[in-house]
């Protein structure tokens, strides 16, 4: 399999695992949802990984994320993550691997976001307790 194979096969793992975490939100299931965005996540880690073994030649690797998506809710983070994620997808089956990358980097932003509002209203949660 090829690295680029690789890539296009995690980047659409971490497209479904979004897709789940949607559907936990929407459902109002937290455990599934921290579970999802958690395998969503490693998925893209290892997307982010392998891009540099074939993107040697760029230098700079450094995107920033809409300086909006801190005062965004949940859902509209994971519908943009996931919008990322597919132009990422959809780049990779083009050709365009820069850009594919800088997609996937931003939607890993968007993540971690989620994965962070999560950690802070389960703290929350049983500091009431």
């Amino acid at each position: 399999m090829t690295t680029n194979e690789k890539i296009l096969n995690a980047l659409r793992s971490a497209i479904k695992y979004l897709e789940n975490s949607v559907s936990a939100l929407n459902k109002g299931d937290e455990n599934l949802l921290a579970d999802s965005v958690w395998h969503g996540l490693a998925e893209l880690e290892y997307v982010l990984f392998l891009f540099p073994m074939i993107l040697l030649s760029e230098s700079d690797f450094e995107w920033k994320p809409n300086s909006e998506l801190k005062k965004m809710e949940t859902g509209p983070v994971l519908s943009e993550a996931q919008k990322l994620l597919e132009k990422a997808e959809e780049y990779v089956v083009n050709g365009k691997l820069l850009d594919a990358y800088k997609s996937a980097y931003i939607a890993r932003h968007c993540m971690l976001k989620v994965q962070e509002d999560l950690a802070k209203k389960k703290r929350e949660t049983l500091k009431r307790k």
